[in-house]
């Protein structure tokens, strides 16, 4: 784990507290929190997966747009035990 410092504006560094306080946490783990919500970790390889940007996808994207993406997003859902 890396340690940064950063400056943030009076306001927003109580909001920062009073939010750790409330959930009896550190204002690091909020500020984590945050940046992981904010800055959401890229695909595996750095592509979109469902358009293989790039490397000259489906010729029938544009038109089938809302068929791919449903499709990779089914492929990365995992079945819930019931």
């Amino acid at each position: 784990m890396k340690r940064t410092t950063i400056m943030v504006p009076d306001d927003l560094d109580a909001r920062m507290r009073q939010e750790a306080r409330r959930r009896g946490v550190s204002i690091a783990d909020v500020t984590r929190g945050a940046l992981e919500r904010e800055l959401p970790s890229p695909a595996e390889d750095g592509r979109l997966s469902f358009f293989a940007v790039g490397e000259g996808g489906p010729d029938d994207v544009s038109e089938r747009v809302e068929d791919y993406v449903a499709r990779a997003i089914g492929s990365r859902e995992t079945p819930h035990p019931r």
